[in-house]
């Protein structure tokens, strides 16, 4: 990917370094439960307290969602990678949102080690990037760039753009007024029906990730074997790979994101056609 030519993005939010807190309580769940929860979010997006079904997130003692960090672009390479690629979301969004006669509404980027708060509660490496819709912030641990290469052997940097964008995604749908919807529905039906509501709502991220790659790549700024890594990286965070991977078995009724087939089939949706249009989960018959 040649990120090294895209418009940095002064929207970033640089705490790592920072002290964020004593540490958090959440209702019983241990470190084993922290790392399972890790691996189920590692490209979830939305607020962590979806991918542990409700559970509720309180901050633990002496920890402030008032913690700011150092703002605009960062100087090292991992925060002018980060910095470009949502640069590269915001050109992109701006310009559909402007299409349709909307503003795009730009999100800030957290970055952090370790643990931080946040509007939805305490953030933590382990839980990966997520995207909080009460304060508009996607946060991330760039410690999930080795994770990618090490634990699910999707390495590259596209791999990794692709991750921003679904995220970026979940604040898309958030300011089409997708999320409140489905996390309102999702309250109300319970169940494998509240599942299913959500593997449609990660499907649809993964397909405005494509829509952006789309947009991205008529741009010039991808490289031969990226979209490859994009792929290889939806297919590594399937529900079916990572619930074979952690409890060596798989589940179907329990997935909350979507198969890995399902996740490289609307992320090529969206970069085939490029079209938000296109991106309807909610309505297809088949997922």
């Amino acid at each position: 990917m040649r990120w090294d030519e895209l418009r940095r993005s002064e929207n970033v939010e640089d705490r790592r370094g920072m002290s964020g807190g004593s540490g958090m309580r959440r209702g019983g769940i241990g470190i084993g439960g922290l790392i399972i929860v890790g691996l189920l979010a590692w490209a979830t997006g939305i607020d962590p307290r979806i991918i542990l079904g409700g559970l509720e997130m309180v901050q633990g003692p002496g920890t402030s969602v008032q913690q700011q960090g150092k703002e605009g672009t960062p100087d090292d390479q991992i925060g002018q990678f980060v910095s470009a690629v949502l640069g590269s979301t915001e050109d992109t969004w701006s310009k559909i949102f402007q299409a349709n006669g909307q503003t795009y509404r730009e999100p800030s980027l957290v970055l952090f080690s370790g643990v931080t708060p946040s509007a939805c509660g305490m953030g933590q490496a382990a839980m990966g990037p997520f995207y909080c819709p009460n304060d508009q912030k996607v946060y991330l641990d760039t410690s999930f760039f080795r994770e990618m290469q090490q634990r699910f052997n999707a390495p590259g940097d596209f791999a990794a753009a692709y991750v921003i964008a679904h995220e970026v995604g979940h604040h898309v749908q958030n300011l089409l007024g997708i999320l409140p919807r489905v996390q309102q529905e999702r309250q109300r039906v319970g169940g494998a029906q509240s599942n299913e509501l959500s593997v449609r709502t990660e499907l649809q991220a993964d397909c405005f990730a494509g829509v952006w790659a789309s947009h991205t790549e008529r741009g010039g700024a991808l490289e031969d074997g990226d979209i490859e890594e994009a792929l290889n990286a939806a297919t590594a965070i399937g529900d079916d790979k990572i619930q074979q991977k952690t409890q060596g078995r798989v589940v179907p009724d329990s997935f909350t994101h979507g198969s890995a087939a399902q996740r490289v089939r609307w992320f090529k949706v969206g970069l085939e056609t490029g079209s938000v249009q296109n991106c309807n989960t909610f309505s297809a018959q088949r997922l």
